[in-house]
Parts: C-alpha cells; sequence; structure tokens
C-alpha cells in the first residue's frame, strides 16, 4: 500500500514539473502577441487604430524591444502552478474517469479537461489579473511599479481580494469549453493518428515498451489544431474577462465592471461581434496555435523524459 502511495505521490510531482514547464516554454514563446492581444481587446487607446502588425511595431519604436515582454515577469510567476496544476489535474482526473467509461472513450478526456481547467484558473486567477493590469500599462504612463504593488493597489482601491476576481465568472464559463475541447481534441487527434497512421506519425517507445508515441512535428500539429478549435469557441468569454479586469483602470470603462451579463451587453451594443467580441481573435489564432502546439508537445516531451509516457500501446488499421 505505502509503495502505491510512493507511486502515486512521484507521478504527481513529475507532472507537476512537466506541465509548468511546458506552460513556462509556451507562454514565452507567444509574450509579445499576448500583450498585443491583451492592448487590442481592452480598446487601449494607443492603440485603438492599431492591427497586430502596427501595435508590435510601435510598442518598440515608442516602448522598446523589451516591452513587448511587459507583465511576462507576473505572467511566469502564474503559468508555472497553473500549468502544472492543469496538466496534472488531467491526468489525475482521467485515471479515475477511464474506471467509468472504459480504456477507449474520448469523453472522458473532455470533462477531465474541463475539470483540470476549472481547478488550475481557480488557484491562480489574481495572478492573471495582474499580469493584464501591467501588460496593459503604456511606457510613462504606469499605474503599478511591479506585481506586489500591483496586487496592494486592486486590493486597497478596488474592494479587496474580491477584487482580484474580477471576470473570474466568464472565465470559468469560457474554461470548460476551452479546456475541454483542447485537451480532448489533443487526444481524439493523438489516438487517431496513432491507430490510423502509426507508420507516417509515430516512433516506437524509446524505453522498449511496445508503445506508441507521436513524432514532434506531429505533436505540434495536433496541439496546434486543438487549440485553434477550442478559442473559436471560447474566445468571447475570454474578451469579457478582460475587460471586466482591466474596467477601472480608465474611468471611461468602469461600465464594464458590474458584471459578466452586464458586460457582455455592453461589449456587443458598443462594438458588436466582429470588433467587439471577438476583438483581437486574428491575433489570438497567431499566437494560441503555436502556443497550444508547444505546451502540448513540451508536456509529451517532458513525460517521456521522466519515463512517464511508456508509450501507446493500440491496435492499429480498421
Amino acid at each position: 500500500m505505502k509503495q502505491v502511495e510512493n507511486k502515486n505521490v512521484i507521478f504527481i510531482a513529475k507532472s507537476f514539473a512537466a506541465g509548468g514547464m511546458a506552460g513556462m516554454v509556451a507562454k514565452s514563446s507567444v509574450a509579445p502577441l499576448d500583450r498585443v492581444k491583451i492592448l487590442l481587446q481592452a480598446h487601449n487607446p494607443h492603440h485603438a487604430m492599431n492591427g497586430v502588425l502596427r501595435a508590435l511595431r510601435h510598442i518598440v519604436e515608442k516602448e522598446s524591444l523589451l516591452a513587448l515582454y511587459k507583465g511576462n515577469g507576473a505572467q511566469m510567476v502564474r503559468i508555472f502552478p497553473y500549468a502544472a496544476t492543469q496538466f496534472t489535474s488531467f491526468e489525475v482526473y482521467k485515471r479515475y474517469l477511464a474506471r467509468f467509461f472504459g480504456p477507449n472513450s474520448h469523453i472522458d478526456k473532455f470533462i477531465a479537461g474541463a475539470g483540470a481547467g476549472v481547478t488550475a484558473v481557480a488557484l491562480t486567477y489574481p495572478l492573471d489579473t495582474i499580469r493584464a493590469r501591467l501588460a496593459f500599462q503604456i511606457t510613462g504612463e504606469h499605474v503599478y511599479t511591479g506585481i506586489v504593488h500591483a496586487a496592494s493597489t486592486i486590493i486597497k482601491d478596488e474592494g479587496g481580494l474580491r477584487a482580484l476576481y474580477r471576470g473570474f465568472t466568464p472565465t470559468l464559463m469560457g474554461m470548460v469549453p476551452y479546456a475541454g475541447t483542447s485537451f480532448y481534441m489533443f487526444e481524439y487527434l493523438k489516438y487517431g493518428c496513432m491507430k490510423y497512421l502509426p507508420d507516417l506519425t509515430c516512433n516506437k517507445c524509446k524505453q522498449n515498451t511496445g508503445g506508441l508515441v507521436l513524432t514532434v512535428p506531429v505533436k505540434l500539429v495536433c496541439g496546434g489544431l486543438a487549440g485553434a478549435i477550442a478559442q473559436s469557441i471560447s474566445y468571447p468569454m475570454e474578451v469579457t474577462r478582460r475587460r471586466m479586469q482591466l474596467a477601472l483602470m480608465n474611468p471611461e470603462t468602469s461600465h464594464y465592471a458590474k458584471g459578466m451579463f452586464s458586460t457582455l451587453g455592453y461589449i456587443y451594443r458598443d462594438h458588436g461581434i466582429i470588433k467587439g467580441l471577438y476583438r483581437g481573435m486574428s491575433i489570438n489564432y497567431l499566437r494560441a496555435t503555436p502556443m497550444t502546439a508547444i505546451s502540448f508537445s513540451t508536456y509529451e516531451l517532458v513525460k517521456q523524459i521522466l519515463s512517464l509516457d511508456t508509450g501507446l500501446q493500440i491496435r492499429t488499421g480498421s
């Protein structure tokens, strides 16, 4: 019994490390696009008429090259526990749900992914609010000097700890379809490649277990497709969350802080669907597709390095 418990602890610790590393690598790779997305989503006055490329050029010219990574320090503080918790929760939930749905089911992957996303965001949401506030600032117009100052100022001036969770409800409503769909699609595509195209998409596991693992390019493709599909479904809730998080930074947008449905209505009335609920979607595809691809691929690779992934043994063909 004790040996089983030790194995479970080691499994969770390794999954936690692999997930955290995957999140940090993925988020750092798209940090400049992440900042531009926040500026566009919340209609920063300096970028009201800018598209993605103009916004990137404007940041470099008016601020600095390093300004492309503004808020990324807070992002790294948030993303390691977030990604670590998400991937570890997914593995744990998937194990338990497999007992009810069977080994060849895929619906359990959706439920496990949605549960993992909710678990992770509930634990790390305040850091996301702080990161968004820092990324929204323009050089020379700083309100906050850093993570601690931003947290203390928000708590002091905006109603206590609850202010750090502003926009949490739309985040949860967006997280269920996003995390559920991304994990489901990645696992489904992974299974399909191994079952129907093993010679083109797979290698034998290096641990000689007889199992198959996807090649790195195929991991990237499956992860990218999973991320793009998931983002298309959940994006309006992400815009709503950002508008609520950033509402009190500008008196003219304070009405966006009243509640999720109220904010959704204001966004739709003020800006419509394309320029409101889906504003910044083009850059979101540019950042979310490679980010999810890198995240899943890094996680799978680190799992193999840590001897967590012994490959999937599957009967090929139809």
